[in-house]
């Protein structure tokens, strides 16, 4: 019998068109036995697309590929997973209403006498997972698991259906904690060391240096390079990620810097002990024009429940809240957008795009809403509204009417800050906004906060990255257990918000 080669899988020259846009450029990709392969590059590099390709979701315009030394058309997803190959995305798609033994066989339980051998199949079941050194009660209903877990058993699933050789996880640790991220990273291992190809995508470079063996990085639909990971820094690494050096992160604190001199001594935003139950402890807040104010803390430490209080989606049941010397009466959106505050909202996918919209539509949709439904904005207004945000924030779309869910997630961010700038707030609350996103679109927004302020704009900025709270704030905030626990001004170091994060330094107001 013939010894099998190294690689797995061979792709070479692989285009894809889309309408108005070439997505895939003569890209070469390489997979080989055992091994985990990093596929990375901004938002709209290609990464999708190629594994689109593989998996038999799109056909490509050009190229070949070979599997096992075979070339071969995958015609497919079903075929991709007759073939071994198999997709773990970032949302898992199961059923959380069945037992996980019952998501891990769906389809293939076995049978006796006509009906579902339950018993045969807990212990397969039971089997699969325990190849992956998982132990767990395979009979509890998968909505009752953790995220990590439900990552386990659609991992378990793929084995099962395809037994297959080739793992494509694309973006799995999005929503792990650190525990659970590493029990991932176990399995991972124990895959690679049975010998199975995996395609890990992901935006956390630190993960990539943790697990991958090889990093391939695609750049605008094109082959940046393949590299080994132990022989690649991680500057080279973004470097090569953004197609240009790094001087725009560098210069952020000059920027900082010099845009302070803008902040206004009187308040824009006064809030005095707001308060609401089961979400905030009291809180008071000054938001100036000219100024960017960090929030920073862990998940469920307060953070999008004070913006969510600060524009008017949630009302206090306690304390008040004054906007450039006027207090607020009515809590709602719409009165906020009438004061001028706007919010860039965390989840993106269901409280920001509106998918089967187009680019020109989102982008008009806070303002159509501040005029009411029987003040029409005119279709020519529309678009340029549009083309001019479409160009302040080098959104990469083939025009203002393509659908925005066929857009990148870095574009379709830049597409929901589009509408709020266009309203042209006075208060930019941003909760999250570049969670998910690449460095290159990271450091753009960043250096639009500070211009934003540099304009005489207060923003609120939240982030769970503390290095660009640090980066772009003039003014951080900590909250810990849904409460602020302190304040910085001027320099501060990162190691002193961890400590007071984690609760080690004495708390102040």
């Amino acid at each position: 019998m013939a010894e099998l080669s190294k690689e797995i899988v061979i792709m070479k020259g692989i285009d894809k068109y889309y309408p108005g846009v070439q997505a895939l450029a003569n890209v070469d990709f390489t997979l080989n036995r055992g091994e985990v392969h990093a596929l990375v590059g901004e938002n709209g590099a290609g990464k999708s697309t190629l594994i689109k390709v593989l998996t038999g979701v799109d056909q490509p315009d050009a190229g070949t590929i070979m599997l096992n030394q075979q070339k071969i058309n995958i015609r497919s997803p079903q075929h991709a997973q007759a073939l071994g190959i198999s997709t773990v995305y970032q949302e898992v798609n199961l059923c959380s209403n069945l037992s996980v033994a019952e998501n891990i066989l769906i389809g293939r339980e076995p049978m006796k006498w006509g009906s579902i051998d339950r018993k045969a199949m807990n212990a397969r079941a039971k089997e699969i997972l325990q190849k992956l050194d998982v132990d767990l009660d395979v009979t509890q209903t998968l909505g009752s698991c953790s995220v990590a877990i439900q990552q386990m058993a659609a991992i378990a699933r793929a084995l099962e259906i395809s037994s297959a050789k080739i793992l494509i996880l694309d973006e799995p640790t999005s929503s792990l904690d650190t525990h659970e991220t590493e029990q991932l990273f176990s399995v991972i291992r124990k895959l690679k060391s049975d010998g199975v190809a995996i395609i890990f995508i992901t935006h956390f470079l630190n993960q990539v240096y943790e697990v991958a063996d090889r990093i391939t990085v695609l750049r605008n639909g094109a082959l940046v390079g393949t590299y080994e990971t132990a022989k690649l820094s991680r500057l080279e690494l973004i470097m090569k990620m953004i197609g240009r050096s790094l001087t725009e992160l560098e210069d952020m604190s000059k920027l900082k810097q010099e845009s302070s001199q803008h902040i206004k001594s009187e308040a824009l935003l006064e809030a005095k002990g707001i308060r609401r139950a089961n979400a905030l402890e009291p809180l008071d807040l000054e938001l100036h024009g000219g100024e960017v104010v960090g929030l920073a803390g862990l998940l469920g430490s307060g953070r999008t429940e004070t913006a969510q209080l600060l524009f008017g989606i949630d009302k206090p049941d306690e304390g008040s809240i004054v906007i450039e010397g006027q207090p607020v009466n009515k809590y709602s959106p719409l009165n906020s957008i009438a004061h001028g505050v706007a919010l860039c909202p965390e989840d993106r996918k269901d409280a920001g795009i509106v998918g089967e919209l187009t680019v020109r539509e989102n982008i008009i949709l806070a303002i159509q809403a501040s005029l009411g439904w029987f003040k029409y904005l005119t279709t020519r207004e529309q678009y340029e509204v549009a083309d001019k945000y479409i160009k302040l924030l080098n959104i990469v779309t083939p025009s203002p009417d393509q659908p925005v869910k066929n857009l990148s997630g870095g574009n379709q961010q830049k597409v929901i800050l589009a509408r709020w700038l266009a309203t042209n707030p006075k208060l930019l609350i941003m909760d999250e906004p570049t969670r998910g996103i690449d460095v290159g679109t990271k450091a753009e927004i960043q250096k639009l906060v500070i211009s934003l302020a540099e304009e005489g704009k207060s923003c609120l900025f939240i982030s769970s990255e503390l290095e660009e709270v640090l980066r772009t704030s003039h003014r951080i905030i900590v909250m810990r257990d849904r409460k602020k626990v302190a304040e910085f001004s001027g320099d501060v170091t990162e190691n002193e918000v961890m400590h007071t994060i984690a609760g080690s330094l004495t708390e102040t107001a």
